[in-house]
C-alpha cells in the first residue's frame, strides 16, 4: 500500500492535521492503535482543553468548533496565581489583553469525537485502527512502515503525532529532553457551593498544587498535583470523604464540594524532542513538546504544529513539490522550536521555583507574585499570551 503522508495517532493532534489536509488531494492514512468505535465515541478521560482565541479560530477554520455541543464549552474569563495560604491573588485579566475573556475550556473527549465527526464528513482520509507501527525502514524516496495486524505501507512523509511518550519517535532514532517532575495528578469534575466567576485558579499550596479550570454552572475541573503514593491515597477514598478531603485542601473557599465524574491520574512528565524531524518524517502535538500542565497550553502547542506544518505541505503540494524535502521540514522545525522552546524552558522553571517549600523561596514566591501584580505590561504580556498562543 503506498500513500503520501501517513499519521501515526488519532488524538487530537493526529484529527486535527489529517483534517487540515483531507481536502487537497494528498492521498492520507491515519493509523491507530484504538478501535474505531472508540474514535467514534471516546471516554471521558478527565482532561479539559484551554483553548486561545487563536486555537479556536484553527477549529472553526476545520469545521471542529461548530461540531461541539454548547454545554461542553465554558467561558474562561479569567486567571488568578495563589501562593501558599495567603489569600492574595496575582490576577490575569483579559481586559489586558484588550479582550472580554482569555478564552475557553473544552473537554478533550469533546474536542476528539468533533474532530472524527467533521473527518468522517469530509472523507479523503484512510483509517488504520486497531493496530500500531512496529517498524521503520527509511530510503531516499520515501519511508517503508510495517504495521502490527501484517500490513506493509510506503509513504513519502511520515508524521508522529502519538504521545510525549511517542514510540514512533523513538523508532525514527530520536531522543527527547524527558522531564520527570516526581508528581502525579488527579484530575476530576467537582460540584461546589461558591460561584467561581468562569477565573481560573493555580494554586502553588505548600506540599501541593491545585487547579480550578471553571466550567459552566458551579462545577469546575479540579486538578491535584501531589507525590504518587497520596495520589494513590485520594484516588481509593468514597466519593464523599474524597469531598470534604479537597474542601480542607481548598481551605474551604469554594464551600461545599462535591465529586462530578470519575477520577482520573496521570503522571507529570514533561517531554521536549531533540529533534523535531528527521528523514521524511515530523513530530507535531505532544510527540514534539509534552508541556507542563501549569500553562494549559498543551493541545494550543499542538494546533500551532499543525497550522505550521499542514500550511507547509499544502503549498510544497500546490506547487508539485516534494512534501518530504529536507529543506521543508528543516523550515517547519525553525518555526516550531521558535514558537515553543522559550514557553517550554520557562513553564518549567517557573515550576521548580514555586514548588520549591523551603522558606526562602516561600517568601520568594509571594514576593514575586506580589510585585508582578503592579507590573501592569507584565500582566498585559501574560494576558495576551494566553489569549493569542
Amino acid at each position: 500500500m503506498n500513500c503520501d503522508i501517513a499519521i501515526i495517532g488519532a488524538g487530537p493532534s493526529g484529527l486535527c492535521l489529517a483534517r487540515a489536509l483531507a481536502e487537497t488531494g494528498l492521498s492520507i492514512v491515519l493509523i491507530e492503535r484504538q478501535k474505531e468505535s472508540s474514535l467514534a465515541d471516546p471516554v471521558f478521560d478527565g482532561r479539559e482543553i484551554a483553548l486561545t482565541h487563536t486555537s479556536r479560530a484553527t477549529l472553526e477554520e476545520l469545521d471542529i468548533w461548530s461540531r461541539l455541543p454548547q454545554e461542553d464549552i465554558a467561558l474562561l474569563r479569567d486567571a488568578q496565581v495563589l501562593n501558599g495560604p495567603s489569600p492574595f491573588a496575582l490576577q490575569i485579566q483579559a481586559r489586558h489583553a484588550g479582550a472580554d475573556h482569555l478564552g475557553h475550556l473544552v473537554a478533550n473527549r469533546s474536542i476528539r469525537r468533533a474532530a472524527w465527526e467533521s473527518l468522517q464528513a469530509v472523507g479523503g482520509v484512510q483509517m488504520l485502527c486497531d493496530t500500531r507501527l512496529r517498524q521503520i525502514r527509511q530510503h531516499s524516496g520515501g519511508i517503508e512502515l510495517a504495521l502490527s495486524d501484517g500490513t506493509q505501507l510506503e509513504a513519502r512523509l511520515l508524521v508522529a503525532a502519538d504521545s510525549r511518550f511517542s514510540e514512533t519517535r523513538r523508532l525514527l532514532g530520536i531522543g527527547s529532553q524527558m522531564k520527570d517532575f516526581g508528581k502525579s495528578m488527579m484530575v476530576c469534575r467537582m460540584n461546589h457551593e461558591v460561584d467561581h466567576q468562569q477565573v481560573a485558579w493555580e494554586w502553588f499550596g505548600y506540599g501541593q498544587t491545585l487547579a480550578l479550570l471553571p466550567l459552566n454552572g458551579r462545577q469546575s475541573s479540579v486538578v491535584i498535583t501531589l507525590p504518587p503514593r497520596e495520589i494513590e491515597k485520594l484516588h481509593e477514598m468514597d466519593p464523599l470523604a474524597f469531598a470534604r478531603e479537597m474542601e480542607a485542601r481548598f481551605s474551604h473557599r469554594l464551600g461545599s464540594m462535591e465529586l462530578a465524574s470519575g477520577r482520573h491520574v496521570y503522571p507529570l512528565v514533561g517531554a521536549y524532542a531533540r529533534r523535531i524531524v528527521a528523514h521524511r518524517s515530523a513530530l507535531i502535538g505532544d510527540a514534539a513538546v509534552g508541556m507542563h500542565p501549569v500553562t494549559a497550553h498543551g493541545f494550543n502547542f499542538g494546533l500551532s504544529s499543525v497550522q505550521r506544518l499542514s500550511g507547509l505541505l499544502k503549498e510544497a503540494h500546490q506547487q508539485h513539490r516534494d512534501i518530504g524535502a529536507h529543506a521543508l521540514l528543516a523550515r517547519y522545525e525553525r518555526q516550531q522550536r521558535m514558537a515553543t522552546w522559550p514557553l517550554y524552558q520557562a513553564t518549567n522553571l517557573l515550576v521548580e521555583c514555586y514548588t520549591n517549600d523551603r522558606l526562602p523561596m516561600r517568601l520568594l514566591r509571594g514576593a514575586a507574585l506580589r510585585a508582578a501584580q503592579q507590573l501592569i505590561p507584565l500582566k498585559r504580556g501574560i494576558a495576551r499570551h494566553l489569549t493569542t498562543g
